[in-house]
């Protein structure tokens, strides 16, 4: 069976409830063979680490930018402690969600920049990969690792990517991998699709962002949603046919895709290979030295 990675799904949010052994297992069946699931808070940093040992997928710890506004100095003091003490847990594979975000007017420019900027220095500090929240942010995103990075490459991905062709290439030459999944499926989104189908094929990874982003196939409009009709839940197990919008664009099999974007997802998050090999996904390590170092979570 082709097999993929999941590199962003909040298993972990209230719109799965209880539900998250059935969503995984939907998932497995479908081939994906890992999750990484992403903390937003420090509130959660616990529930994702042990949703994470509990269902064989992965996970990582950090502050989203749409939570800084309620986010404390000793939320990022938190954070340093629970990755220390979790740095030897192979199943902690990245410091995230973590970013900027200029699409919510309300959220505070200077607040959240500095909640990333820390977690940018603490991911330095302790060698691990970063997953960055780049919503109408690309740019501040890219100053704040330039800045940091000192002219070292990082690893990790620029999560839900839908900037321009000339920040994808900015945000490849930092060393990040580019994050696509449902927002591609849909036939309007012209300058996505056709990055997808042009960025060269190293620096793509593939992700759901589950509960979030839905495919084209359950997204549901203003109208149909004021009639009553729930919006349409995105959950790991889509991600094989979003895959495969994405290779229908590229002109490539489904296969060689998965593998392609499972490589990509390994050297992004390196200690996803340990996982990886259990299962016998075609993963590589990477070449590149290590880097030092209810709202939507798009």
């Amino acid at each position: 069976m082709t097999s993929f990675v999941d590199t962003h799904c909040h298993l972990d949010a209230p719109e799965f409830g209880d539900e998250a052994p059935a969503v995984q297992a939907r998932a497995r069946r479908a081939g994906v063979r890992l999750g990484v699931i992403p903390a937003v808070g420090a509130f959660n940093f616990d529930t994702v680490r042990e949703l994470a040992h509990r269902q064989g997928d992965v996970y990582a710890l950090g502050i989203h930018p749409l939570f800084t506004p309620k986010a404390q100095q000793a939320d990022l003091q938190t954070l340093a402690r629970a990755l220390r003490a979790q740095l030897d847990d192979m199943r902690l594979v990245a410091v995230g969600e973590i970013g900027l975000d200029y699409f919510v007017p309300e959220l505070d420019g200077p607040t959240q920049e500095h909640f990333f900027r820390q977690q940018l220095v603490l991911a330095r500090d302790l060698e691990l990969p970063v997953l960055i929240h780049v919503r109408r942010s690309v740019d501040k995103v890219l100053r704040h690792l330039r800045e940091v990075g000192r002219g070292r490459p990082w690893r990790g991905i620029a999560h839900a990517f839908n900037g321009s062709a000339q920040q994808a290439q900015a945000c490849i030459a930092q060393g990040l991998k580019l994050g696509f999944g449902g927002a591609v499926t849909f036939e309007r989104a012209l300058q996505l699709r056709r990055l997808a189908a042009e960025l060269p094929l190293q620096v793509l990874v593939l992700e759901t962002d589950a509960p979030d982003i839905p495919p084209h196939w359950l997204y549901r409009t203003q109208a149909e949603r004021d009639a009553g009709q729930p919006q349409g839940r995105n959950e790991p197990a889509e991600l094989p046919r979003i895959a495969q919008v994405i290779a229908d664009l590229r002109g490539m099999p489904l296969q060689a895709l998965a593998e392609a974007t499972t490589r990509n997802a390994c050297e992004a998050m390196p200690r996803l290979a340990h996982w990886l090999d259990v299962v016998e996904a075609p993963c590589e390590p990477a070449q590149q030295g290590p880097a030092r170092g209810q709202e939507s979570r798009v």
